[in-house]
């Protein structure tokens, strides 16, 4: 095969300002953009699905290409008024971090492929545990986001559990060794079952206790434990995903000290973790620190690009046993760092530590505490409105950065009200202007409005208001 015929850097470099110049304008316009089009599968289809082209074509021109046919299908969701599931924005430290990291790409699984990326991680770990004040002696690593992060804490949690059972679930497999019991309330995060569902432990076998107004039932919780004779895992949740209610952790990790056979608890933290950056919500992690393993994302209020989370286990030793991989090419030096693949399922790594250091290091535990603060301000802002609004009934108190509600429009039975609110979701995403989601709070279907991005001012919430009151209007008319 011949040398290329140019200089590949030059050639890279033209795409890269192309490229450059793309996002950039993207980023400009965010405020102002629509935030989502109705776009159907097949539109999008027809504009990307076509045969592999024989031959290529310039680097720049293919970017700029796929920007102009996919731009229908791109979803705003880094602007400031995606109030959709919890996705957070990303910060301008955080994008450029992001960039460089994509430029010098980095395997980050492996000390010896990037010692700068793993020194990085720490770094990042260390000044995440500063900023949450969680133990120092904790160790952890960062991940694709909370899904990853809880698989990685419930397999430290099924380690530990088999192993006081008598056997090495990392080694030996679950087949033909006791059952290990998980315990949850009802309100697991579906990111926790399908962990579950991965590790083996099973999705349907979650012993799942009462939630009371979304939090745990803790006496029920006492009984579930009692009823078991050995070691068992017990999943608790700090910010709920439906109305960002904090399972008691305090009181969690007491039952859970009672249970002579020994508990790992774990805790679902997504976004809740960040209520610990403002002493004014702090009090909601009482407790954390009896945790054997956090999960929590990067992606949510850290407002750095997709994707990215971390977890901390207390247990190292656990942790590396789940996760060992030998091979002599993977011996390392005897002057070798960390290698962050002992901690994770993952040997090939991205550098997603570069974007989360870049966010750190401009803004500070001030400028997190600030961003956290504004962003609960939104939502009570966002729910004290939605209590004097005719015609629409806020579900839960609005916690922390959660607000859960619905229509309640006069003359119609339960199943017209879930009708009238599934439509409405419909016409508020193909408005454009905000963009929401549907879920079901206590048998009832509602609306979810997720308050975590940087960018968010208290004009995209009044815009928010006003899209509330032009979707019952306009659907009250039809």
């Amino acid at each position: 095969m011949a040398d290329p015929p140019m200089n590949p850097y030059d050639i890279s470099t033209e795409a890269l300002e192309r490229a450059s110049k793309l996002a950039t304008s993207y980023v400009a316009g965010l405020p102002g953009r629509v935030v989502a089009h109705h776009v159907t599968p097949a539109e999008m289809e027809a504009a990307l699905d076509e045969p592999l082209p024989e031959t290529g074509c310039d680097p720049g021109e293919a970017v700029e290409e796929w920007f102009r046919r996919a731009e229908a299908g791109i979803v705003a969701s880094s602007g400031p008024r995606f109030f959709g599931f919890v996705i957070g924005g990303t910060t301008p430290a955080a994008l450029a971090g992001d960039w460089l990291a994509s430029a010098i790409d980095q395997d980050a699984g492996l000390w010896a492929a990037g010692p700068a990326a793993a020194q990085t991680e720490l770094t990042v770990l260390r000044w995440l545990k500063e900023l949450f004040n969680l133990p120092a002696e904790w160790h952890g690593a960062i991940t694709s986001g909370a899904t990853m992060s809880n698989l990685v804490g419930l397999a430290a949690g099924r380690q530990w559990v088999g192993k006081r059972m008598g056997f090495d679930p990392a080694r030996d497999g679950l087949g033909g060794h006791p059952v290990i019991p998980v315990i949850s309330s009802t309100e697991i995060h579906a990111s926790a079952i399908k962990s579950l569902g991965t590790l083996g432990l099973g999705r349907a076998s979650v012993r799942k206790v009462a939630a009371i107004d979304g939090m745990i039932d803790v006496e029920a919780l006492r009984a579930e434990l009692q009823s078991i004779d050995g070691p068992a895992i017990v999943v608790a949740n700090a910010g709920e995903v439906n109305t960002g209610a904090f399972d008691p952790l305090e009181e969690i990790a007491a039952v859970c000290r009672e249970h002579e056979q020994g508990v790992w608890l774990h805790v679902d933290a997504a976004f809740g973790l960040f209520a610990a950056a403002t002493p004014a919500f702090a009090h909601l992690l009482r407790g954390i620190e009896h945790a054997d393993s956090v999960c929590s994302d990067a992606h949510k209020w850290l407002n750095v690009p997709y994707d990215a989370g971390f977890v901390f286990v207390r247990d190292v030793d656990v942790l590396r046993e789940s996760f060992a991989s030998v091979a002599a090419y993977l011996a390392p030096s005897p002057d070798a760092g960390w290698s962050p693949e002992s901690h994770l399922p993952e040997m090939s790594k991205r550098f997603r530590g570069l974007a989360a250091w870049c966010a750190l290091r401009a803004y500070g535990r001030a400028g997190y505490r600030e961003l956290v603060e504004r962003c609960i301000a939104n939502a009570g802002m966002f729910a004290r409105w939605l209590e004097h609004t005719p015609e629409v009934e806020l579900l839960a108190p609005a916690r922390l950065n959660i607000v859960c509600f619905r229509f309640v429009p006069g003359g119609l039975d339960a199943a017209e009200t879930d009708d009238f609110n599934r439509r409405a979701v419909a016409a508020m995403q193909a408005d454009g202007r905000a963009f929401v989601t549907p879920t079901s709070w206590e048998g009832k279907g509602a609306i979810r409005a997720a308050f975590d991005n940087w960018a968010t001012t208290r004009r995209d919430v009044e815009i928010l208001q006003q899209v509330v009151s032009d979707t019952l209007g306009r659907l009250r008319e039809a």
